[in-house]
């Protein structure tokens, strides 16, 4: 069979070497090949350097002598391919394939001419990692399928596996898409769900969310390990050491994933598998224990101290092997608990099986959709032998056992089909949502519809008239208004001949709307979703609603400007988020202060760019960002530090700026005191100043604003950033036609402000996802009864939903869940003597009234 197997050539012009390809070399699945034009390469450069090259040397292959056969022949097929990458030495080239190329790899007492020992280290490493690379991999799909059977074999709560992506990266996308797979292969099933909820099931997306993670970060590091050549001796060992820190981070995520599997195994054994003192026995022996887990890592983090390298490798593949065992020691218990019965016969009795078996008929075992088919693969592979020699339960061990070796033929059978039944099953991988962004449910739907409802109100309190405008403009009308974060637009592609991009903010559409129109006077309101193509954070999406109020036109002086930061103040009032305040410059007094400091006025903006990041900054940082990517000199950055520093009660600071004459004398910071006087006393005036701080270091990045700019943030527990800001933009309707038409504006940040009310639950508890006011509840199967009943309540404008049902129980369990107050019911009593039964459900008070009258006594009741 052996000209069979599948041929690996390396050296060759293009090829590379895969973990796989070491893998399968190494336990003989696949055969060496060297590419003749790559020993003619060697020689030929050997040839050319021979003779201004020291003399050869020869180092020992004795520190592979402590390896496995697998892990050896692995370090040397590593080896050899980066000799071959370095086209040089081939006499070792001829040794290592004198030695690979044998049945039986013997390293004693074997020597390799121009090969350093950090060069065999390093390739020892690399080979080891390649074999670790190739298993778990492997051993990522699988762990979530056997976890899979043993939650329906414990029965356990699963409805931790609802996860989702927030679509801000604050989820860990590892973590969901492990509860996807697991979602996908327990789809249907009838047997979890029926006991309380294990940690040792609880924490399988995470602890297998983060072994996805390792495995991704150990086959990046060691698919350039395995296709480098031979580097400086000098720089082996910080190369050995550095692979061995993903490999620690592996040895991390195996311990935990060792224990987390032996824990559910026990569990099955403990609680599932009774009677079978034989199948314990067995697994008490040969099932490796969490203290032997414990002990291993011991070894290899005392390998890494000392800086023993290759040992520590060792280990960790050692760790690997130990883990493999449990896992197929779990998925072994978990198959016996839901098959024993039927396939084994009387060596272990799933407890729902027996309790069936004593009506003296079977009851029908419905696995998930993905299980079964994994349970049916299962049972076909163990049945290919007669049947009668897997009835012995040590024979069905061993072949079950030998199933999940990732050495054995077949168990790439079994990882094809698990993989097809993750990709291919009949409910599909949930649809992936796009990056920065997210759903809501129907009780966050509650909260916002309220929130928006608050936020109109206090718009039309104003005297605002709303406006819509398209989700894309033009690209022309987008650029060049948002200074640095242009850069964070959405372009779409060419639709036609026209080059357009989704809107950034609502206020450009707004100023295109304005000029487009030909008007000088405008106050509007838009509640509307905006995009942006920024990197998701945490309370950061790249689609989120902007909610916006602006006046445009000639009004008295400042007046307008008061009016927006009302606005601000009775919005987070009337919200009730909390403590909050509104930070607040002059971008007129900001220009006059970097005027003063000697920053040259074609730097203004982008000066201003980096001193809005220091809410988010250290000035350090930002001095650094002015001096060394903006070119200020170390004078001009000082100088911005001590104003900026500037912060403090509207009136007082304001007092104090005034008294500076460098301010006086700059015209533009000079316009702007005016006006912050003029705007201060009026917000004194409205009782609002006190929510207000005047801040020197607020400098909204935005190149559009012109004069006052703001900024509210929250000041409690969550950590949300910004949640409004907005200013005067004189200039920006200018833009677009030929007058110009001075504005001012303000956005609420309302999906922050979201985040802030979800969080508040004793607030929001009362929240409800509908409005319903009654339940019809038939008790029966008279359809045509309940749209008559709930048609009369529709009419009268109630609110009203409607249930058929036999059992009262349902109905009123429906109106407790969803909060309903009022419900009718109607049975064959009822009917009969026509009447109905209306019942207070937070009461539990039950009144009867005449069928005629239901409509007149319930509009009574709500007030109506």
């Amino acid at each position: 069979m052996a000209e069979e197997r599948r041929v690996v050539t390396v050296g060759g012009k293009g090829s590379s070497l895969s973990s796989s390809s070491v893998f399968a070399i190494s336990n003989g699945l696949s055969r060496l090949s060297i590419d003749s034009s790559a020993l003619s390469k060697a020689s030929s450069s050997s040839s050319k350097t021979i003779k201004t090259n020291p003399p050869t040397q020869s180092s020992a292959l004795s520190i592979l002598t402590n390896l496995t056969p697998e892990e050896a022949k692995a370090s040397l097929i590593v080896l050899l391919n980066k000799l071959l990458l370095s086209s040089s030495t081939p006499t070792a080239i001829t040794q290592l394939s004198d030695i690979i190329l044998i049945d039986g790899v013997t390293v004693d007492g074997a020597t390799i001419n121009g090969v350093s020992q950090g060069d065999i280290s390093v390739a020892a490493i690399s080979g080891i990692s390649a074999i670790l690379d190739h298993r778990t991999s492997a051993l990522s799909v699988i762990i979530d399928a056997i976890a899979a059977l043993s939650c329906e074999a414990l029965g356990a709560d699963v409805s931790g596996f609802n996860l989702n992506d927030s679509g801000d990266g604050s989820s860990d996308k590892d973590v969901v898409s492990v509860a996807s797979d697991l979602k996908i292969l327990l789809n249907g099933s009838k047997f979890v769900n029926r006991e309380s909820d294990e940690p040792a099931v609880t924490n399988v997306p995470v602890v297998h969310g983060k072994f996805r993670e390792i495995c991704r970060l150990l086959h990046s590091s060691t698919r350039v390990q395995l296709n480098s050549a031979i580097v400086s001796n000098s720089g082996s060992n910080g190369t050995a050491s550095t692979m061995c820190t993903t490999l620690f981070s592996l040895a991390m995520a195996l311990k935990d994933l060792g224990n987390s599997s032996y824990n559910r195994a026990k569990l099955i054994i403990d609680s599932r598998i009774t009677g079978d003192d034989e199948f314990c026995t067995m697994l008490q022996k040969e099932c490796p224990l969490p203290d032997q887990l414990k002990a291993m890592l011991a070894s290899l983090m005392s390998a890494q101290l000392e800086e023993e390298y290759v040992k520590f490798s060792h280990h960790v593949s050692s760790l690997l092997v130990m883990v493999e065992q449990i896992m197929s020691w779990e998925a072994l218990a978990a198959f016996v608990s839901l098959e024993g019965r039927d396939f084994v016969g009387n060596t272990g009795v799933e407890e729902d099986s027996a309790k069936a078996g004593k009506k003296g008929g079977k009851k029908k075992k419905i696995l998930g959709k993905g299980t079964t088919a994994l349970v049916q693969f299962l049972k076909d592979r163990l049945l290919s032998e007669a049947p009668q020699t897997v009835t012995v339960l040590e024979n069905l061990v061993r072949k079950f056992l030998s199933l999940l070796d990732p050495k054995n033929l077949g168990f790439d059978t079994l990882l094809r089909k698990v993989k097809d039944i993750v990709e291919s099953n009949e409910s599909r991988r949930l649809p992936k949502l796009p990056k920065g962004t997210r759903d809501f449910a129907k009780e966050q739907m509650a909260i916002r519809e309220r929130a928006f409802s608050i936020i109109v109100e206090v718009f039309k309190r104003h005297g605002a008239s709303a406006l819509d405008t398209p989700a894309f403009e033009m690209r022309e009308t987008l650029m060049g208004k948002y200074g640095e974060d242009s850069k964070l637009i959405y372009d779409l592609a060419d639709q036609g001949g026209e080059l357009c991009s989704l809107r950034y903010d609502l206020t450009v559409p707004f100023a295109r709307y304005v000029a487009m129109n030909g008007l000088t006077s405008f106050k509007r309101y838009q509640i509307a979703k905006v995009y942006r193509r920024d990197n998701p954070s945490k309370g950061r999406y790249r689609e989120f609603y902007q909610c916006d109020f602006d006046i445009a036109g000639q009004f008295e002086k400042m007046m307008p400007d008061f009016e927006v930061i009302k606005i601000l103040t009775e919005l987070l009032d009337e919200l009730d988020i909390g403590d909050y305040e509104v930070k607040l410059n002059h971008r007129k007094l900001l220009d006059g202060m970097l005027a003063i400091c000697g920053v040259p006025q074609e730097k203004f903006r982008t000066i201003c760019s980096s001193i809005d990041k220091l809410d988010k900054q250290s000035f350090e940082q930002i001095k650094k960002e002015m001096v060394d990517e903006k070119g200020l000199s170390n004078e001009i950055s000082d100088r911005i530090c001590t104003f900026v520093k500037w912060r403090g009660p509207p009136v007082e600071l304001l007092s104090k700026l005034k008294q500076e004459h460098s301010f006086l004398e700059n015209s533009e910071s000079s316009l702007a005191l005016d006006e912050l006087e003029i705007m201060f006393k009026a917000l004194e005036k409205s009782k609002c100043i006190d929510r207000v701080v005047f801040d020197l270091s607020l400098a909204r990045g935005l190149d559009y604003y012109t004069g006052v700019i703001f900024e509210a943030v929250f000041k409690g527990e969550a950590q949300v950033g910004s949640i409004a800001a907005g200013g005067r933009y004189d200039n920006l309707i200018g833009m677009f036609g030929t007058r110009q038409v001075p504005a001012v504006g303000i956005s609420l940040g309302i999906e922050r402000v979201f985040a802030i009310m979800e969080q508040q639950k004793d607030k929001n508890q009362e929240i409800r996802a509908t409005e319903t006011q009654v339940l019809v509840s038939i008790l029966g199967d008279d359809s045509a009864l309940a749209a008559e009943l709930v048609g009369e309540l529709w009419n009268a404008k109630v609110k009203a939903e409607f249930m058929i049902h036999k059992k009262v129980m349902k109905h009123i369990d429906r109106a407790r869940d969803s909060r309903i107050p009022w419900m009718v019911l109607v049975g064959e009593r009822e009917l009969s003597e026509g009447v109905v039964k209306l019942k207070d459900v937070v009461a539990a008070i039950d009144y009867e009234i005449r069928r005629g009258k239901l409509v007149e006594d319930l509009c009574r009741r709500l007030g109506m």
